[in-house]
Parts: structure tokens; sequence; C-alpha cells
């Protein structure tokens, strides 16, 4: 995984479902995290989709953004 950080949503505005969409700067496009491989960690089968990427994030410093 690259040491970097950014941000992180779990919705973006307008989304219905749940996504974590991640960027790296304010000025960058959010992508789902899926798009992402060098910061997406393996799901696993007991948690939702994207929340060991989102605790990884977090435990490197990543921002969490909230619409």
């Amino acid at each position: 995984m690259t040491q970097a950080t950014g941000q992180m949503i779990w919705r973006l505005p307008g989304m219905e479902e749940p996504l974590l969409h991640l960027r790296l700067t304010e000025n960058d496009p959010w992508k789902p995290y899926t798009d992402c491989p060098e910061y997406m960690v393996p799901d696993k089968d007991d948690m939702s989709l994207g929340y060991p990427t989102f605790i990884t994030l977090l435990k490197l410093k990543w921002q969490h953004v909230t619409a």
C-alpha cells in the first residue's frame, strides 16, 4: 500500500447506497475505493465492503469527510 494521505467519503451527494470513495487532494475527483488498488485493502466476508480499507487509511491519518 502506498504511504500517502488523502480524504475518504462513504456516500457522495446524490448516492443512495454507501460506497467508500477516495481522493488525495480536495481538487481531485472522488474515485471508488475499488478503482484505487494502491490503497485498497482486501474486503472480508464478515465486514461491510470497503470497511477494511477505511480502517487502514484512518490509521494512516486519512481524513474522513462527511457529505
